[in-house]
């Protein structure tokens, strides 16, 4: 059994696909990344667009994020040992990814994955970046608002703008958010104002931090710091007390994941989450079979008048398969 990514859209998309293809094809062996099988074009006809399929590793557990939300539903919520193994596992990726110079630009609880056995797969590459060193910047606003880093958004207006690799980090932050509270920060409003409102407020935090420990607290706090020169890196990261409580060995842990999983599907509590809208390029996008739909500049002026910031290698491979 394998998982198959479908890309539609092929000529808009093209970009995301060879951008994922190069990091799958280089990057896949990390035991926290899916295993890759291959790219293919499947050719369409009158009624059907050309896709691209991405065969790689079936994770059939689903998303952290149906699994929270799932608890949360019947009054449940992960135990501390359980989102503390979660978040080290996407920081050992995360370190991996930025040590061969990628950013992965989208991290968030719909982009980490359980297989079979509760290991932890982070997916979706399509908007990641390749570099020209670990510290390499960029200066394109993208990503999913609710997860989107302040400097990231800044981009958008303020064109002399850039980050590094430690976007990734304030996205983990906010994947911590979700993983305790079920949804990100800001998630009740329009993703076109959490974009305007991220840069202008003040750090989140989880929304009852007394019913957490204060490493937990603390580790949230170490990566959601506005001035990203000074946030913590994956490295840093994984000496904080939170992530160090985390068993070398986490068999019973991922033991316990499954359990949880199992049961809320016999008693058929799991539902299967829509992914958020991203945006790349100024333009909000809710799957990859529909366009873009642009974001005024006009209409975002409205909500303030100015964001502030604290301190062509697949196509042989579509061709003949990969």
């Amino acid at each position: 059994m394998v998982g198959i990514k479908i890309m539609e859209n092929i000529g808009e998309n093209l970009e995301e696909i060879e951008e994922e293809f190069l990091i799958l094809r280089d990057l896949s062996l990390h035991p926290n990344l899916p295993a890759f099988h291959g790219i293919f074009l499947k050719r369409g006809n009158k009624q059907e667009e050309d896709q691209a399929w991405l065969v790689m590793e079936l994770c059939p557990r689903g998303s952290v994020t149906d699994l929270v939300q799932a608890l949360i539903r019947r009054g449940q919520r992960l135990t501390e040992p359980q989102l503390g193994y979660i978040l080290k596992e996407t920081i050992d990726a995360m370190a991996y990814l930025h040590q061969n110079h990628c950013m992965h630009r989208d991290i968030k609880g719909h982009n980490i994955l359980l297989t079979d056995q509760g290991a932890i797969k982070i997916i979706d590459f399509g908007v990641s970046s390749h570099l020209s060193s670990t510290w390499g910047r960029r200066n394109t606003s993208v990503g999913t608002p609710y997860w989107m880093a302040p400097e990231v958004i800044a981009c958008e207006q303020q064109l002399d703008y850039s980050y590094d690799v430690r976007c990734d980090v304030w996205s983990l932050g906010i994947t911590a958010i979700e993983l305790a509270d079920g949804e990100p920060p800001l998630s009740d409003v329009h993703p076109m104002r959490a974009l305007f409102q991220i840069p202008r407020n003040p750090p989140p935090s989880v929304e009852r931090p007394i019913e957490w420990s204060a490493e937990f607290n603390d580790f949230v706090a170490e990566c959601l710091v506005k001035d990203f020169e000074q946030r913590a890196t994956p490295k840093e990261l994984l000496q904080h007390p939170f992530i160090k409580s985390v068993p070398n060995n986490p068999e019973e842990i991922r033991r316990q994941l499954c359990q949880l999983q199992d049961d809320l599907r016999i008693k058929n509590q799991l539902v299967q989450k829509d992914p958020e809208a991203t945006i790349k390029g100024g333009a909000l996008k809710a799957d990859r079979k529909t366009k873009r739909t642009p974001i005024w500049m006009d209409d975002l002026a409205r909500l303030g008048r100015r964001w502030v910031v604290g301190e062509g290698p697949v196509g042989g491979a579509l061709e003949g398969g990969w």
